[in-house]
């Protein structure tokens, strides 16, 4: 038998926005995160996707800095549920600064 391709669509980061890890979550809808541009911030989920977006620790999530909060905040736009997505993005070289697997 013939293996079938399976087509994923993986959302890549735009400008201004970057890749994270869930270190920590603070509660509510705060977590710390370290993020791939080697800062650390504490996230929210912004109220539009807080009942939908469900975040754990080590999980990896797309995340857009606060222009006014400096680099110390942001948002969480976006998380990558498959393992599919995530080995795509360690596959183009998007987490090489992760060692870990997740």
């Amino acid at each position: 038998m013939a293996e079938e391709v399976v087509t994923i669509r993986v959302r890549i980061p735009k400008e201004g926005e970057v890749l994270g890890v869930v270190m920590q979550r603070l509660g509510g809808s705060r977590m710390r995160v370290n993020c791939l541009d080697s800062k650390e911030r504490i996230c929210r989920i912004p109220g539009s996707k807080r009942r939908g977006l469900w975040v754990r620790e080590g999980d990896i999530i797309l995340v857009k800095p606060w222009v006014l909060g400096g680099d110390a905040k942001g948002d969480v736009i976006f998380k990558y549920r498959s393992k599919a997505e995530v080995a795509f993005l360690k596959r183009k070289g998007y987490l090489d600064a992760i060692d870990d697997e997740f």
